[in-house]
């Protein structure tokens, strides 16, 4: 009886030749095994996994998605929501209170009435370097009509290493 094949899916072989633009990096001198280790975990836990556009299935190179996590609204960048409020209003409570200094009513809302989608664009380099990118966003949770407009971009802010670490670890349930 021959072992079941491992799924090009998640087992790439073929290194990016260097580190792409918007990504961290998580480790240097690591391996193509933690990289799989990384996508096997995902796999497990019920996330989707992808290649990316324009990317070829032997790449090192997948996007894990599917994780949400609920009261996130510490991760609101609030300075670049204060920059699209400028220019255009949508007059919401919690919005006027951000334009006034105010976000902890902006937060309170994400944090009750929204949930922050982690997806992360992980990667291993010719050079050793496990880098991901993350891609996150505030969507109304299911069933819920969203409160703020849509045209308003919701953006987190930007994670250091270990955070990232931290919430890619809890996302593949390692």
């Amino acid at each position: 009886m021959s072992a079941p094949r491992s799924s090009p899916l998640l087992r790439p072989t073929e290194p990016l030749p260097t580190k792409p633009g918007g990504y961290l990096g998580l480790a240097t001198y690591s391996s193509l095994g933690r990289f799989w280790t990384y996508l096997g975990a995902a796999a497990r836990a019920g996330r989707d996994i992808g290649v990316v556009r324009g990317d070829d299935e032997r790449v090192c190179r997948r996007r894990i998605a599917g994780y949400t996590l609920p009261g996130a609204g510490v991760f609101l960048d609030e300075a670049r929501v204060l920059a699209e409020l400028e220019d255009g209003l949508a007059p919401h409570p919690a919005l006027l209170a951000l334009l006034g200094g105010d976000g902890g009513p902006l937060r309170e809302l994400l944090g009750a009435r929204y949930l922050l989608r982690l997806n992360f664009v992980l990667a291993f380099t010719r050079q050793r370097d496990l880098i991901v990118r993350p891609e996150f966003k505030f969507v109304p949770r299911p069933g819920e009509a969203a409160e703020l407009s849509g045209d308003l971009p919701l953006p987190a802010r930007r994670i250091a290493r270990d955070e990232l670490r931290f919430l890619l670890d809890r996302a593949c349930e390692l």
